[in-house]
C-alpha cells in the first residue's frame, strides 16, 4: 500500500512541479484518465437533449478529465488544491475555469448553481490528517454538505475513489448520505483485481426512481458492494433504510445485560462505597409478566 500517493504525502507537496508533469505526460494516465472521465459523465446520467450542462470537476489536477466533459459538449469549471497542477493545465490552455482550494474546507458554490459534479481519484484524500488541523470528519462532513448545496435538485455527483478498506469506504458514503444524498456505490469489475472501479453515485434530494443506483459494468452486468463489507454477493449497495433506522429499533437489537453484569456492577458500587442489596438467587431475574 506504499504506492499510493495519499500515503506518501499531502497532495499540494506530493503533485509539485515535476510530478505533475509526469502526470500529464504519461499516455497510460490520460488513457485511464479518459475512460474514468467518460463512465463517470455517463453514470451522471445528464438529459440527451443536447443542451450544454455547467459540470463541476473535484480535484481536477491538469484537467485531463475536464477534457471529456468538453468533447461532450458541456461547461465545466475545476478546483484543485496543487497549484502545479493548475499551471501544467493553463499551459495545456484548457477549456474549463480553475479554482486553487482544498476541498475540504467546503467548496464556497452559490446553493444550486452546478448541473452535476464529477471527481477521479481525489475524494480518498480528504480521509488522510495531513496537518495537525486537519480531522478527516470534519473534512468529509464540510465537503459533502456544501457540495449538497451547490448541485442543482434532482443533479448528480459522481465521485470515482480508490478506498484504502472497507472502513474508508463506508466513512466517505456514510458522511455523504448525512448530507441529505441518495445513492450508493457502484463497483465495475468487481471480481478482477485491476479493472476494478468505484463510483459513489450520489444524487441531490431525496430517494426516488431517478436516484436509484445504476447498474455495473462487469461478469453478471449488475451492481456489486465489496465483498467484504457484505457476505452476500447479490447485494447491490449499501442500505440507506438500515442506516436511518430509528434509535428505538436499535435498542432492541442489542442483548439485555445478564446476571454477571449485575453481579459486576453491584460490587463495583460497594467498593465506592454505595449500599447495595445483598446477592441472591433471585439478582437479576427477570421478573413474570402481571396480569
Amino acid at each position: 500500500m506504499a504506492s499510493r500517493p495519499e500515503l506518501l504525502a499531502p497532495p499540494e507537496i506530493f503533485y509539485d512541479q515535476s510530478e505533475a508533469r509526469k502526470y500529464t505526460s504519461s499516455s497510460r494516465i490520460i488513457d485511464i484518465q479518459a475512460k474514468l472521465s467518460e463512465r463517470a459523465l455517463e453514470l451522471l446520467a445528464l438529459p440527451d437533449d443536447g443542451v450544454p450542462r455547467l459540470l463541476l470537476d473535484i480535484g481536477c489536477g491538469s484537467g485531463l478529465s475536464g477534457e471529456t466533459l468538453s468533447e461532450n459538449g458541456h461547461h465545466w469549471f475545476g478546483l484543485d488544491i496543487s497549484e502545479a497542477m493548475l499551471d501544467v493545465a493553463l499551459e495545456r490552455e484548457v477549456e474549463g475555469d480553475l479554482l486553487l482550494a482544498d476541498m475540504g474546507q467546503g467548496l464556497g458554490l452559490r446553493p444550486g448553481v452546478i448541473d452535476g459534479a464529477i471527481s477521479i481519484s481525489a475524494v480518498q484524500w480528504l480521509c488522510n490528517a495531513d496537518k495537525s488541523s486537519h480531522e478527516p470528519r470534519l473534512r468529509l462532513k464540510a465537503f459533502f454538505g456544501s457540495l449538497y448545496r451547490s448541485l442543482a435538485r434532482g443533479a448528480r455527483a459522481v465521485l470515482q475513489v480508490y478506498p484504502q478498506n472497507v472502513a474508508q469506504r463506508e466513512l466517505i458514503l456514510g458522511f455523504a448520505m448525512r448530507a441529505g444524498f441518495a445513492g450508493g456505490v457502484v463497483v465495475d469489475f468487481p471480481h478482477s483485481t485491476k479493472s476494478r472501479k468505484e463510483y459513489l453515485v450520489l444524487t441531490c434530494g431525496p430517494p426516488s426512481l431517478s436516484a436509484a443506483v445504476p447498474k455495473a459494468k462487469g461478469e453478471d452486468a449488475e451492481s456489486c458492494s465489496d465483498d467484504e463489507s457484505s457476505g452476500d454477493d447479490e447485494k447491490t449497495t449499501v442500505s440507506v433504510s438500515d442506516r436511518h433506522r430509528p434509535r428505538k429499533k436499535q435498542k432492541l437489537d442489542k442483548k439485555s445485560k445478564g446476571r454477571d453484569w449485575v453481579l459486576w456492577k453491584k460490587e463495583q458500587m460497594r467498593r465506592k462505597g454505595a449500599t447495595v442489596p445483598a446477592d441472591t438467587k433471585y439478582t437479576a431475574r427477570k421478573r413474570k409478566s402481571r396480569f
